[in-house]
């Protein structure tokens, strides 16, 4: 691995990865009130059918508090949804066009923040007069991923002219809706101990819906735990020594949940000492990261590292690894 100068690195830490706790991101000023909120990080955009897109980010902190977000196309706001809530979808659109979408918060004291990036999604074409429907998506499975999510799955649709996405039910609720090449996905968000019922619906690109899959039934685990399905898998740390300091390097495989996860918190010898925050688009596979310890050799340090998953909520911590400066 070649070994980054702490100059190039903290400059490269400020720009394409935002570290919060150095670069003072998300500071409030004392005495002004209450400040606008940051942008959406994780915005992304699917063509749910010809007319429409579905489109999700992640939930911001509750530090100011969010009151509602604020959806647009191109300069045009289309869509609010409260506060709560991290996805929608954007109808009455045309087919075969590339739209434009940001996202926005605004606090409760109606300060707005500044837009996330820019999503583009493109709708297909009209299929003409298609009155077929999909087929309803066979053999659902799912299986609880702690007690905090789930994972489900189930076996492709088919459609004359192809199946444009899939939209996921909890009761009569549509909570999420996945591309038409996609046959899984996780739920997170969950209550512990709790009983839900999911179902699975297929759409065509003329907005027909299939029937409903046979319902996928599922309690979450009891009390907490320690979330292991949404860790952050593949975790190694090594350490390097540049310019007379020391340094952790840290890999790890992203957990895998629909929506992108922008932000993880690192954790050293058992207490948090980084909020990352990808400026880009945040990798899905592995991720990498160095940061500073000190220049003392033969140290010994442990490090663990937690994601925060699109619902807001924190993912559970990778295996705690142990390292010494100065050996490998």
């Amino acid at each position: 691995m070649r070994r980054v100068p702490p100059t190039l690195l903290r400059a490269l830490v400020c720009g394409a990865l935002l570290v919060l706790a150095s670069c003072g991101w998300g500071a409030r000023t004392p005495g002004r009130g209450e400040g606008p909120p940051a942008a959406p990080q994780g915005v992304t955009a699917a063509a749910g059918s010809a007319t429409s897109v579905h489109v999700m980010w992640n939930l911001l902190p509750e530090d100011p508090r969010v009151a509602r977000y604020e959806v647009y196309r191109g300069t045009t706001k289309v869509k609010e949804v409260p506060g709560s809530e991290h996805m929608v979808d954007i109808t009455r659109l045309e087919p075969s066009t590339t739209y434009v979408f940001t996202v926005r918060a605004r606090t409760t004291a109606g300060v707005p923040g500044p837009p996330g990036k820019a999503a583009r999604a493109t709708t297909p074409a009209a299929a003409a007069a298609d009155r077929t429907p999909p087929t309803r998506p066979g053999g659902p499975h799912g299986r609880t991923v702690g007690s905090r999510a789930a994972q489900l799955s189930w076996a492709k649709s088919s459609d004359a002219r192809g199946v444009a996405s899939y939209d996921i039910y909890q009761g009569t609720s549509k909570i999420h809706s996945v591309g038409g090449a996609q046959t899984a996905t996780v739920v997170t968000g969950l209550r512990p101990g709790t009983a839900y019922a999911f179902t699975v619906r297929a759409r065509d690109a003329a907005d027909n819906l299939s029937p409903a899959s046979d319902t996928v039934r599922i309690t979450t685990a009891p009390g907490s735990d320690d979330g292991r399905g949404t860790a952050p898998t593949g975790f190694r740390a090594t350490t390097h020594r540049a310019d007379g300091a020391y340094y952790i390097d840290l890999a790890w495989i992203a957990p895998e949940v629909d929506g992108m996860i922008t932000e993880y918190q690192i954790h050293l010898d058992g207490r948090p000492v980084t909020s990352l925050v990808w400026g880009g688009d945040a990798p899905r596979g592995t991720n990498h990261h160095s940061f500073y310890v000190g220049r003392e050799a033969d140290a010994a340090h442990r490090v663990r590292i937690r994601a925060k998953l699109p619902d807001g909520t924190w993912g559970g911590f990778s295996p705690e690894r142990s390292v010494t400066t100065g050996r490998q």
